[in-house]
C-alpha cells in the first residue's frame, strides 16, 4: 500500500496538473462553449477513460519491470524523470492558442467518443503515465500493480473533477481566456515548470 507522504505528495503535485488550463482542458472547454455543459462534460468524462485506458497499459507494461530488476527499475525511473523535464521545458517553449470558437456542435454521446479516441491515440498522454506513475511506487510498500492501480485511478478522478469545473465555467472562463492570451502564455509555462521539477525532484531521489 502507497504510504501516506508519499500519496499526499503525489496528490498535490496532480492537483497542480489538472487544475492549470491544459489541452484537455481546452477541449472540454470548447465543446460545453460551443455545444453545451454537457456535451462539455461528456467530453471531459471521454478524457478520463482514455486515461484510464492509459493506466492499464502502464500497469500492465510496468508492473512486470519494476517487479524483476531493481537495475531495470532505476533505468524506468531516470528515463521517466528525463522524459518529464524533457516534456517541461518543451511545454515552457510551445506557444498554445486558444481555440475556444468556431467549433461545431455536437451531441455529447459523439462527444465522449471522439475525446477517448483522442486521448488513447495520444503517445504524449501513453509516455506521460509511462513515466509518471512508477516514481510514486514503493516495491517495498506491496503490490506494484495495486500501487499503480491507485495512483492512475487517483489521477484520472481528480483530472475528471476538473475537466467538470471547467465544462461547467466554460463561458466566463472562456471569455477571460480569449480577452487574455497571456493568461495561456503564462499558463504553459508554469505546467511546464511543474515538469521540470518533478523531474529533478524525482530523478534525484533515491529508490
Amino acid at each position: 500500500m502507497i504510504d501516506h507522504a508519499t500519496l499526499i505528495t503525489y496528490v498535490v503535485i496532480v492537483l497542480g496538473f489538472v487544475f492549470i488550463p491544459g489541452p484537455a482542458t481546452l477541449l472540454t472547454m470548447a465543446r460545453a462553449a460551443s455545444s453545451g455543459t454537457r456535451a462539455g462534460i461528456a467530453t471531459g468524462a471521454g478524457v478520463a477513460a482514455g486515461d484510464l485506458i492509459h493506466t492499464s497499459m502502464a500497469i500492465a507494461g510496468l508492473s512486470a519491470i519494476i517487479a524483476t530488476s531493481a537495475l531495470l527499475f532505476s533505468i524506468v525511473k531516470y528515463a521517466g524523470a528525463a522524459f518529464l523535464i524533457y516534456l517541461g521545458i518543451r511545454t515552457m517553449l510551445d506557444k498554445a492558442p486558444i481555440e475556444l470558437k468556431g467549433a461545431p456542435a455536437i451531441s455529447a454521446g459523439r462527444a465522449f467518443r471522439q475525446a477517448v479516441l483522442t486521448e488513447v491515440l495520444n503517445p504524449k498522454t501513453a509516455l506521460f503515465f509511462l513515466a509518471f506513475l512508477p516514481q510514486f511506487v514503493r516495491p517495498e510498500h506491496g503490490s506494484i500493480a495495486v500501487q499503480l492501480a491507485i495512483l492512475g485511478i487517483v489521477f484520472v478522478m481528480l483530472g475528471l473533477v476538473s475537466t467538470i469545473v471547467f465544462a461547467v465555467g466554460a463561458g466566463r472562463l472562456g471569455n477571460l481566456l480569449r480577452r487574455h492570451p497571456a493568461v495561456v502564455k503564462w499558463q504553459g509555462k508554469v505546467v511546464g515548470a511543474i515538469y521540470c521539477a518533478v523531474g529533478v525532484r524525482l530523478a534525484l531521489q533515491e529508490r
